[in-house]
């Protein structure tokens, strides 16, 4: 799996989370049902955009783009996913980079015009397909640049000839990579062949990764992956959220726990776009507050018992028939939404188990079922085993509540919170 990663130039928005937050899950279910995934996700930290903050901070631009790569990383971890990915550079695949657009001058599929090098679009047949559009139609449409010194105003730039800012000495010229190429000849070195999926967000569709496809065809005759994933916009109170309109809410600046919004983000199916509101996520707080709550009621049952089994085997039936059901809604091009339907049934019957006090092997079943559904979302229950004063303070707080001295129950309750008990 490859995912086009973040330019960093700045922190992300709740609408960059989105992709970071649904590909982690896409990994994480393959990975629950046995597949090994390689998983790779760029930073482009080379870019126009780096090096107006460079100008504008008084720094050099790598020093810019490792303050934001940390500060993703923060994020990505904040939200629940996983950093243990190849994440390469693009400063750092510069030498694969030139090759991968000297083979495409040398196929002639490229040319150099004045220290520039462009992709001839017109000699790929299948240009468009992914994105669905014509090559005629691109031609004549207002989204194509006009340069005089392109054979075909389609063509796209794999090299940049330029004094401004960072710039490599190349047989090319002095100057940096097209944003297109970039990606493609990361994938061709670490990868090595054609990819099973490649994600990223729907305005990634076109121009992105038609050109990726494009210049594959060329060097690889085959389009980069067999599986292409674009995740929906996320739009702010309705609007287009952008990092150049100004109206975006930063992730760095949401509550400490992203559970909640994790929540919210996969509770619509990955290709719809989604509208975030502060109503919609206090919406999910609640819900992932009943959860965790269900949850922990569970856990504390096991442990005031000490009734803990690890790696218990799935055996219920009822159980058994949710596990299919979860698994179902993943296969069904990972319907999110449907999913979280499972894990709802699953506290439902869980609260069942608890007003019937089943057994305790029959807990350790649904709190091991429960958690591994959890983990293929990315969300992790906090969940604390208690010291034996805890247990006795709690034990003394239930024995309070059933002789009804609420005072006294009033009075252990507060001391369970302070505790985080309760």
């Amino acid at each position: 799996m490859y995912v086009c990663g973040p330019t960093v130039y700045s922190y992300i928005h709740i609408g960059n989370a989105r992709p970071v937050v649904f590909f982690d899950t896409v990994r994480r279910y393959f990975e629950w049902i046995g597949y090994q995934v390689k998983f790779a996700s760029n930073f482009t930290d080379v870019d126009d955009k780096i090096i107006e903050k460079a100008i504008a901070t008084a720094q050099d631009e790598l020093t810019v783009a490792n303050y934001y790569i940390d500060a993703f990383l923060q994020d990505v971890s904040r939200l629940g996913s996983k950093t243990d990915y190849i994440q390469p550079r693009v400063t750092e695949y510069m030498t694969q980079i030139v090759d991968y657009i000297q083979e495409l001058i040398a196929l002639g599929y490229a040319y150099q015009v004045e220290g520039d090098v462009y992709f001839r679009v017109e000699k790929i047949a299948e240009y468009g397909r992914l994105s669905g559009r014509k090559i005629d139609d691109l031609i004549s449409g207002s989204r194509v640049e006009i340069n005089p010194l392109k054979e075909s105003p389609l063509d796209f730039t794999l090299w940049k000839k330029t004094s401004e800012g960072i710039a490599w000495d190349t047989p090319l010229s002095k100057g940096r990579p097209g944003w297109h190429t970039e990606c493609v000849a990361m994938i061709d070195h670490i990868f090595g062949e054609e990819i099973d999926i490649h994600g990223g967000g729907t305005d990634l569709l076109f121009p992105h990764h038609e050109n990726e496809i494009a210049q594959s065809l060329a060097c690889h005759s085959h389009p980069v992956s067999r599986y292409w994933m674009h995740n929906g916009r996320l739009n702010l109170e309705g609007e287009k959220m952008s990092k150049s309109l100004g109206n975006t809410v930063l992730v760095k600046d949401l509550a400490n726990d992203l559970r909640p919004f994790r929540m919210f983000l996969l509770s619509t199916h990955y290709r719809a776009p989604i509208n975030y509101s502060t109503d919609a996520l206090s919406q999910y707080e609640k819900e992932w507050q009943r959860i965790e709550k269900t949850i922990q009621t569970l856990y504390r049952n096991l442990d005031l018992n000490d009734a803990f089994s690890l790696d218990v085997a799935i055996e219920d039936a009822r159980l058994i028939a949710l596990e299919q059901e979860f698994k179902a809604a993943m296969d069904q091009d990972f319907n999110t939404p449907n999913a979280f339907t499972v894990i709802n049934q699953m506290i439902k019957l869980i609260n069942q188990m608890l007003r019937e006090k089943s057994d305790f092997y029959l807990y350790n079943q649904a709190l091991e079922l429960l958690k591994k559904m959890l983990d293929v979302l990315g969300l992790e229950p906090k969940l604390q085993r208690l010291t034996e004063s805890d247990k006795t303070l709690y034990k003394d707080w239930e024995n309070a509540r059933k002789a009804k001295n609420f005072a006294l129950a009033d009075e252990l309750r507060q001391a369970l919170v302070r505790r985080e008990i309760l």
